[in-house]
């Protein structure tokens, strides 16, 4: 039977290459479109985020934002252009592909496992891009370097004590953490945060963007946020969606300034 399993199962990267090319950029879109009929949800976007980049992407509700996070992400294929991946074109790769690459991503609804513990959790997200996952017969426990590797993630962000919480007694701030976290687990170098205060109050809200700024320096982030105060508080620079299109791009500064993206997106005449 193990023949039979080993014989059918085919590696993730079979044909591609499986380290980013030094120099290029995490990401790199390059003409990116997408039409759902006659609606161009995304049209002939060009974006670059370098390694350590914290960079933001802000628009009205239907802006394609979600939409370009699909694209990059391999979950929608693309009507036109490109998305490289450090240094790749994986345009058509899925995304189980460009995970193994280097790409992780978070959504706007928490999707975790309520009634298993904060490690249990955690144990389940790191063990995705290990040959151990198609392993049935052994124990997870007899794993050390896994639960080594878990336990010094969770005491980097500060929930080592939560551990054998289950997720459903955490507050939902601590649970949008979580969900981060277990982003973490896939040892990303470009993490994608898909609105990661959606739902908080305002405290949360404020220790969601001193969760994130306490990250690593060199994990490049691209976030969809709504929360202005989270975004400006997070990211170096904006880029602005409006319709599809990429209408500005800049420092937050400059953003903030913007009499477009005031006009625009903040309903300011």
């Amino acid at each position: 039977m193990f023949d039979a399993i080993r014989t059918t199962v085919v590696p993730l990267f079979k044909g591609r290459p499986r380290d980013p090319i030094p120099g290029h950029p995490c990401l790199s879109l390059q003409g990116l479109s997408k039409s759902f009929g006659g609606l161009d949800a995304v049209s002939g976007l060009d974006l670059q985020v370098m390694p350590g980049d914290r960079k933001g992407i802000i628009g009205p509700n239907g802006a394609g934002k979600t939409t370009l996070f699909n694209l990059i992400t391999g979950v929608f294929p693309v009507t036109s252009g490109k998305v490289v991946l450090f240094g790749h074109d994986a345009t058509k790769w899925a995304s189980y592909d460009r995970v193994h690459l280097g790409m992780s991503r978070t959504f706007q609804v928490t999707n975790l496992f309520p009634k298993l513990s904060v490690m249990d959790n955690l144990l389940l997200a790191a063990q995705g891009l290990r040959a151990m996952k198609l392993a049935m017969w052994r124990f997870q426990s007899s794993y050390g370097e896994l639960h080594g590797k878990c336990r010094e993630l969770l005491e980097k962000v500060g929930f080592w004590d939560r551990r054998d919480v289950e997720i459903r007694h955490l507050s939902h701030g601590e649970q949008r953490q979580i969900e981060i976290v277990l982003g973490l687990a896939t040892e990303p170098r470009l993490l994608l945060l898909d609105e990661p205060a959606a739902g908080l109050s305002t405290g949360e809200s404020h220790e969601m963007a001193a969760f994130l700024n306490n990250l690593d320096p060199e994990l490049a982030i691209l976030m969809i946020e709504h929360d202005m105060d989270v975004a400006f508080a997070v990211v170096n620079t904006i880029a602005v969606l409006h319709y599809g299109e990429l209408i500005e791009e800049g420092t937050t500064e400059q953003i903030r300034a913007s009499e477009k993206v005031q006009k625009i997106y903040l309903g300011v005449d």
